[in-house]
């Protein structure tokens, strides 16, 4: 292995996984999927790509285990080699990291090394600060697989909605099967511009955020403060501390504090209830789980989206707002997550 190698870092199923940055085409969220029932059960549907109808994998049943949900959160790593090119589904992508040789290894522990042969999906693993990252052998990803007859795109195109497809595919072969209608037609949405996009998306100067929502208002967060969203666990509460501060939750073995941030927005704190959602967010030091009630979607957005916040809405609090975007038909707030962290007093005084 050369020093200095480039891995795409991404997590599935709370582990992390890393694949060789020059096999990675592009990235974009998960769309709507259309099913093939003659592929292998892990090839989960196609998606039409710019005219280019691309199988999508899950990595999960790849791996011989249970296939989980999937949610608006998800995104696909398009990879390729040897002429044949493969989503891979995956929770969140993080970033390229540049591996030198001393931090991989295929040795598990002390004389016993992972083997290597045809069918091994991995076959390294690598240390990254305090993570451990299993390195993915590319070439058995996209090629370990029976090479099906995919559709074409004008097939595609002048075949039934996915309605009436859905019918006659088997329950395992359905996409989402029980999302939300919303859920529906962000998927349906994203399919709809990855076929109508010309060319690819430049990323340059774009913002990644997560669309979510507080008392049945639209917010967006930057997801570079964002760790992860997971189900709000059980509450441990905390004696003698603010009102903002609704407890702990043990997420896989780290106590982490869970920060109710209405009251720095104006809004009333209502009860958590069992369907709210855990923002998991990090700045410097200070980690925290921030309740929310959906998580509606991942976007882009380019800075000259931000407007002002309306007269109509200012409040004193409008520091913890960096202005208003567009979603969909409605208008969201832009949280200042970092202020909030930084300034929004949710560190508890050790005096109270």
């Amino acid at each position: 292995m050369l020093k200095h190698e480039p891995y795409l870092i991404f997590s599935l199923n709370d582990s992390s996984y890393g694949v060789e940055a020059v096999y990675v085409r592009e990235v974009f969220f998960l769309p709507e999927l259309i099913p093939i029932p003659e592929a292998i059960r892990d090839v989960v549907g196609v998606v039409n790509v710019r005219g280019e109808i691309l199988p999508m994998i899950d990595l999960e049943m790849r791996f011989g285990q249970r296939a989980g949900e999937y949610k608006i959160t998800d995104s696909v790593v398009v990879m390729e080699w040897g002429g044949y090119k493969a989503g891979i589904i995956v929770n969140q992508v993080y970033e390229v990291v540049e591996l030198e040789a001393e931090q991989v290894t295929n040795e598990v522990f002390k004389g016993r090394k992972l083997s290597i042969n045809t069918h091994n999906f991995i076959d390294r693993i690598a240390k990254i600060d305090d993570r451990i990252v299993m390195l993915i052998n590319h070439k058995n990803i996209i090629d370990f697989y029976e090479k099906v007859d995919l559709p074409t795109a004008d097939q595609i195109a002048t075949s039934p909605n996915y309605e009436e497809i859905e019918k006659f595919v088997p329950h395992f072969r359905k996409f989402c099967p029980n999302a939300t209608p919303e859920e529906r037609t962000i998927f349906k949405e994203r399919a709809a511009s990855l076929m109508q996009q010309t060319d690819r998306q430049d990323f340059t100067g774009l913002i990644a955020v997560a669309v979510i929502s507080l008392n049945e208002e639209f917010f967006a967060v930057d997801l570079e403060l964002v760790r992860e969203f997971t189900d709000l666990r059980k509450i441990t509460p905390v004696p003698c501390t603010p009102p903002h501060i609704i407890g702990n939750m043990n997420l896989r073995g780290e106590i982490v504090t869970i920060v109710d941030i209405r009251g720095l927005l104006n809004l009333p704190r209502g009860r958590i209830n069992k369907t709210s959602k855990a923002m998991i967010v990090h700045q410097d030091d200070v980690v925290a789980a921030i309740p929310v009630e959906n998580v509606f979607d991942v976007i882009y957005l380019h800075p000259s989206q931000l407007m002002q916040i309306p007269v109509a809405i200012h409040s004193n609090n409008d520091e913890y707002l960096r202005g208003t975007a567009p979603y969909r038909d409605k208008i969201m707030m832009f949280l200042d997550l970092g202020k909030i962290l930084s300034k929004g007093e949710l560190v508890v005084n050790e005096e109270v």
